[in-house]
């Protein structure tokens, strides 16, 4: 599935026209276009890399799945790879799409599998119509603030989760095994969130310093504005594993803990039950004592056992042991 559309003097133009056209509308003046793929295979893209001439390491790098973010500039376009990160109410549940991007001075061209839908890319550029007489910086932007945004509005869901998650630690119907579980599945998505996240510093940084695209001077703050919030998303996830650590430890601690009380009660009362064995053990004895065979034996056997295993718990129950 292609898309297309190309903006003239400010405004949009023509859409969903044929690529084979795209050489044709940047050789106009006050035009730049916008090519969208999904799925795309080499020979799907053989077509606008000719009528951009894109380098051949970067039509390779198009094809290719599982790359890291970054930049690669080359003569006159650049390639980009970013992810769009994604969470529902479960951190379980954590979506990513790879996004790719041809980047010249008159074309942006994304590339994405078909569970990512460009949309709310249009959206974004749409609601900023204004900022369309700058050109590609300002398709660009539209991109790299949507891809980010969703990356923030992950990581308000992953807070969420870990406040969730250390406010059920100290529930006493939460088993210590299911909380240590949501901690390592919420530890790894984070951890995912991260490496996708914290090389985009490097993504914006050079387009700020003007490397590879001419960046407007009116373009300048909203790029530094999607600079802070690539930062921001990379810190929260580093301070949301610290904080998930720190469930673990305290989860640990906590299951240190209850079985030392476990152990304790299962020692008071292993101590209370092995008094009136012994005394009935020792008045058992087949020796002959003051009370053998006599109601009075009977009677102190049974007043001791009482005594000593009350005493026992009194004196357990007073060091929290019971």
């Amino acid at each position: 599935m292609v898309r297309t559309r190309v903006w003239k003097d400010g405004g949009v133009h023509d859409e969903d026209f044929d690529i084979e056209r795209v050489s044709d509308w940047i050789e106009e003046a006050g035009t730049f276009v916008w090519v969208d793929f999904t799925d795309p295979t080499s020979d799907d893209l053989a077509t606008i890399e000719d009528e951009l001439d894109i380098h051949e390491l970067a039509a390779e790098d198009a094809v290719e799945r599982g790359q890291r973010p970054k930049l690669d500039r080359y003569a006159d376009h650049m390639f980009l790879v970013a992810y769009d990160i994604t969470c529902p109410r479960s951190d379980e549940d954590l979506v990513t799409h790879e996004v790719k991007a041809f980047v010249t001075d008159r074309a942006l061209v994304t590339m994405h599998s078909s569970g990512f839908d460009p949309t709310e890319f249009v959206r974004r550029w749409d609601t900023n119509a204004e900022l369309a007489e700058h050109g590609v910086p300002f398709l660009v932007w539209g991109m790299l603030d949507v891809l980010v945004d969703h990356a923030a509005a992950t990581m308000n869901v992953m807070d969420d989760l870990v406040a969730q998650l250390e406010d059920e630690l100290f529930a006493d119907d939460v088993r210590g095994g299911m909380v240590q579980r949501r901690s390592f599945t919420l530890r790894k998505a984070l951890g995912t969130v991260r490496r996708l996240t914290a090389p985009m510093r490097d993504v914006v940084a050079p387009i700020l310093r003007g490397g590879g695209v001419a960046l407007p001077s009116p373009m300048h703050p909203y790029f530094r504005d999607v600079a802070d919030h690539v930062a921001g998303v990379a810190d929260a996830a580093e301070q949301l594993r610290d904080a998930v650590a720190s469930v673990l430890d305290t989860n640990l601690n906590l299951s240190s803990h209850r079985q030392n009380t476990v152990m304790k009660k299962v020692t008071s009362w292993a101590a209370i039950i092995a008094i009136p064995t012994a005394i009935t053990g020792f008045f058992g004895q087949n020796v002959r004592f003051p009370g053998e065979g006599a109601w009075t034996g009977l009677e102190a056997s049974l007043g001791l056992i009482v005594l000593t295993s009350v005493g026992l718990y009194v004196a357990f129950r007073r060091r929290d042991w019971l």
